[in-house]
């Protein structure tokens, strides 16, 4: 009686063991065993780092805050943001003169990109800071014609000009192609609605395109800024007192290469390690910012009656606005 009794409940324990409700995710082994694997690695690593002597932790502490360590990380910093600036705004110059439709302006920017791009940072930088070896002096007038002023070149070019020089136009020509872009991913159809209102090109640059292209911009601009900061210790070639140049001059006299090269790496690790600046739950709250911007700016323009007469109908206020704005598509929530 007792077998047939389990017989009989047997479908049903076979069927509480298949249902959904009682399942599980199963352990994951590999996983923890990957984690253990590293972390015993990390560990070990670490250990030897901190008790191996020939890193020098006492020397790095002793010279981590030294005047000159902090002077040269002054300069990396000054010269990373004026050159970014430079860049930046010639980078800006260079891509809309790159996308004009007048053909010299296309072809020059296009040189100008192919040539700062193609050839090493380095080799730009020590072509700077040699200059004078093609041009003693530097002069300003009239070609074939007479001569205003002139200067001797080792006096313009120094080891802080010739950094910017090369730093600026190098920065400028990948500037160039990153805000080329960003207005590129803007649509053409904000340039025609701008035309339709009489707006000039600079100006429906200025006040609709670049502002709806920044959220294509700034990211890549980020990663920019993070390759600058750590571009600057090339310029220690050209004997610019810069970070790596002030810890170089302290182990040529201290012979402590390692220890004072871990403290040259530390700042710029620290400022250049981040992640990338922007990112995707950013981009609905930019796209709605900048449509409310273009909203505003066409709603001024149209109050101020800056708009041109043109020989055919002037659009619709209401189709205008409707482009400037794009599609209304709701988002799922």
């Amino acid at each position: 009686m007792s077998t047939q009794t389990q017989t009989l409940a047997s479908p049903s324990g076979d069927a509480r063991s298949r249902d959904v409700a009682h399942a599980h995710k199963p352990f994951p082994k590999g996983r923890v065993a990957a984690w253990g694997i590293t972390l015993a690695i990390v560990a070990y690593w670490a250990w030897s780092v901190a008790h191996n002597e020939n890193f020098g932790w006492p020397v790095v502490a002793q010279y981590f805050f030294d005047p000159t360590v902090i002077s040269g990380l002054y300069v990396s910093l000054g010269l990373t943001v004026v050159a970014m600036i430079i860049g930046i705004a010639l980078g800006l110059v260079l891509a809309v003169a790159r996308m004009s439709s007048d053909r010299l302006a296309s072809s020059l920017a296009s040189l100008f990109i192919w040539f700062f791009r193609g050839t090493p940072l380095l080799v730009q930088l020590i072509f700077w800071y040699n200059l004078s070896t093609l041009f003693p002096t530097l002069s300003l007038g009239i070609p074939f014609g007479p001569t205003f002023m002139s200067w001797d070149t080792n006096s313009v070019i120094s080891p802080m000009t010739a950094a910017i020089a090369g730093l600026a136009l190098n920065e400028s020509a990948y500037m160039a192609e990153v805000i080329r872009g960003g207005l590129l991913s803007v649509d053409k159809g904000q340039f025609e609605t701008a035309e339709a209102f009489g707006m000039t090109r600079i100006r429906a640059l200025r006040r609709i395109i670049i502002p709806q292209a920044m959220r294509s911009i700034v990211p890549p601009t980020g990663n920019q800024l993070i390759s600058m900061i750590k571009a600057t210790s090339i310029v220690s070639v050209i004997a610019m007192a810069d970070l790596l140049y002030s810890v170089q001059s302290i182990y040529n006299r201290t012979f402590e290469i390692v220890p004072m090269l871990l403290v040259a790496v530390q700042p710029e690790a620290d400022l250049g390690g981040g992640e990338p600046v922007g990112g995707a739950p950013q981009e609905v709250g930019d796209d709605r910012f900048h449509r409310r911007r273009a909203d505003r700016v066409v709603e001024r323009v149209v109050q101020r009656g800056r708009v041109r007469a043109r020989p055919a109908a002037e659009p619709d206020h209401a189709v205008v606005l409707a482009a400037v704005r794009g599609p209304y598509i709701p988002r799922s929530r």
